[in-house]
């Protein structure tokens, strides 16, 4: 069987020219640089050198896995310094799974930083898992959830990012723009428009509408923040955002945003991952340091 060592003593030969010399670079002595060699040519049946007055030249098999260990070895280096990196916490990929929307825009704030900070370490963001990101997180299909619906377990941390308000957007000119909050009894009369996630998940059905037993007069479901916006600029439909989210918006849109009810509804936004990666550096630094 080739061994490593075999492609190191026919790379080490080419390079010093000599036997000996070759011996003192691997650090072998010449008689077990020679029996390691003899030892794979007669398995291969094969010889790999020949003498050649005092030296040694490769035959056509020995100038063959020369080739072999001149592709070979670069890649074998490589890749030990790479898994060392990973070892080291300095090289990995952390792979980010988004379960709400917003959550995107979140992350396009604080990632070109992490990024610099972490330039061996490869981002995937994952927003397949949307709406299943706990189940993604405990199977190792994503290593970071984001998500305002945290499930707490023992075995998953849970770090806060920030605290916010779901707002209402309504366009400048509804007849809602001017008041301060929204009651369900309002909100009921509204075509609400909400991202394609079941009810169960959407707070405001779960924290607003549900609980006074209202729905709204009419339910559309719009995959695409920008295009959700315009429509409630042009006038077609309400819908709620986080007030920081929505703020950003109303510099751009003639919208408004209104707080739900008297009390508002509030969230946290959470970074959720697996206690057992706690030790990966890079994983840490993303979960300590996301603002």
């Amino acid at each position: 069987m080739i061994q490593r060592i075999h492609l190191e003593i026919l790379q080490a030969l080419h390079e010093k020219g000599t036997l000996s010399e070759a011996a003192n670079a691997l650090f072998l002595t010449q008689s077990a640089l020679s029996h390691s060699i003899k030892k794979l040519e007669d398995q291969l049946n094969t010889p790999l050198w020949e003498k050649q007055g005092r030296g040694l030249r490769l035959t056509q098999a020995g100038e063959h896995l020369l080739r072999v260990s001149q592709s070979l070895l670069p890649q074998l280096e490589q890749a030990e310094a790479t898994l060392r990196a990973y070892g080291e916490g300095r090289r990995g990929r952390l792979r980010i799974g988004m379960e709400c929307h917003p959550c995107y825009e979140w992350l396009l704030t604080v990632v070109q930083l992490y990024l610099q900070r972490w330039p061996e370490v490869d981002l995937d963001v994952i927003q397949r898992f949307r709406f299943n990101g706990l189940e993604a997180l405990e199977q190792h299909q994503i290593d970071v959830l984001i998500t305002s619906d945290p499930v707490l377990k023992d075995h998953l941390h849970h770090v806060p990012v920030f605290n916010y308000e779901l707002r209402l957007v309504v366009p400048d000119q509804h007849a809602l723009a001017a008041e301060r909050t929204v009651t369900p009894n309002q909100l009921c009369r509204e075509h609400l428009i909400t991202f394609p996630v079941a009810r169960e998940r959407l707070d405001v059905f779960t924290q607003f509408l549900l609980p006074a037993g209202l729905e709204p007069r009419a339910h559309q479901e719009i995959e695409a923040m920008d295009i959700m916006i315009q429509l409630v600029a042009a006038n077609r439909g309400v819908c709620t955002l986080p007030d920081w989210l929505a703020k950003r918006y109303q510099q751009e849109y003639p919208i408004k945003h209104l707080q739900l009810g008297d009390e508002g509804v509030a969230k946290t936004l959470y970074l959720v991952y697996r206690a057992a990666d706690a030790g990966i550096d890079y994983l840490a630094d993303f979960v300590q340091a996301p603002s």
